[in-house]
């Protein structure tokens, strides 16, 4: 193998590797991009982000990685939903003590099984619970 060959053999690594390093760099662009994109909201965030790791290449990646929202915003989105359902459950809903179907606080008696829920009082007419054994808008005994 002579000196052309070695040189040509050389040179044509170097321009592999001059590729391969291009593509990566390429790749590291769109991808901080296009990760920034589905994390923001912000229009210009993604481009400052993509010009950070086009300038500082793989330092500019590390700190993008550390800068980064932790979530994207569907993820985000997911939470909330979690959140608003947890909640929902959590929140004090009427049952029926027959049947432990949902009920509404203004039926009088459980549509499902019929048991009843409030009674009409004698003297104004109101609404109270079973339980209750003074009526708390006129205050006359149940």
């Amino acid at each position: 193998m002579n000196l052309n060959d070695a040189s040509g053999l050389f040179t044509g690594l170097l321009v592999y590797g001059g590729m391969v390093a291009a593509a990566l760099w390429l790749a590291m662009v769109i991808w901080t991009y296009r990760d920034m994109r589905v994390r923001s909201r912000d229009k210009v965030a993604p481009l400052l982000v993509g010009l950070l790791v086009a300038v500082l290449t793989i330092p500019g990646l590390i700190i993008y990685l550390f800068l980064r929202p932790r979530e994207t915003l569907s993820e985000a989105y997911e939470r909330s939903l979690e959140e608003e359902a947890l909640l929902q459950e959590i929140e004090e809903k009427p049952t029926c003590p027959g049947c432990r179907q949902r009920v509404d606080q203004r039926w009088q008696a459980c549509p499902y099984c019929h048991t009843r829920l409030k009674r009409p009082c004698a003297r104004c007419g109101q609404l109270l619970e079973m339980s209750w054994d003074l009526c708390p808008y006129c205050a006359s005994p149940v």
